[in-house]
């Protein structure tokens, strides 16, 4: 009897971390603004105050997101306490999950950066820079667009390419979108 005791004691010193159930309504209202957004960049004041949980809780929520599959989330390239931070960007897992969520309304570039993220995420370290879309290994920069994109965007930037929608084959630093999906 006190082994059985123990051990429910120990359980639930185990279940501090729990999501509340009031709160999986607004996770998948965040899940919906996430799939519609253009990339989704999180205002984690407003976000909390939106769905009315504190902003610890909050970013709690999305790394929990991001564990179980569900989100890519992207951080600047940084150290120490700095990793402690709201994400830079958010992405759902895949593009499934954008057209499940909601198929009128996703937009292309947000499709096309979460394909990108979710065939890079699987086995490269990808993260959130200003002057472009990705950071992949902390030294690759990658700039997302439709087979028109010009690179003036990443013109100053060091091993800097334009990943490019409906084209068939790159040239110079244009890649196609779809060669990526090789990489998974």
């Amino acid at each position: 009897m006190e082994h059985t005791i123990n051990r429910h004691k120990r359980r639930q010193g185990r279940r501090k971390n729990y999501v509340d159930l009031a709160y999986i309504i607004k996770i998948k209202q965040l899940l919906l603004i996430i799939s519609e957004s253009a990339p989704f960049i999180p205002n984690a004041s407003k976000l909390s105050d939106k769905i009315g949980i504190n902003r610890a809780t909050l970013l709690m929520y999305l790394h929990y997101l991001e564990e179980i599959g569900l989100t890519n989330n992207l951080f600047k390239v940084a150290g120490g306490i700095s990793k402690l931070q709201k994400p830079s960007k958010l992405f759902l897992e895949n593009t499934n999950l954008m057209y499940a969520l909601a198929p009128e309304h996703s937009d292309m570039g947000n499709i096309r950066e979460t394909f990108f993220a979710n065939q890079l995420a699987y086995r490269q370290k990808i993260a959130f820079i200003e002057k472009a879309d990705f950071l992949v290994n902390e030294k690759y920069v990658f700039e997302m667009g439709g087979k028109d994109k010009k690179a003036a965007q990443i013109k100053d930037l060091k091993n800097a390419f334009i990943v490019a929608d409906n084209i068939e084959f790159g040239f110079k630093n244009k890649i196609p979108l779809w060669l990526f999906g090789f990489m998974y």
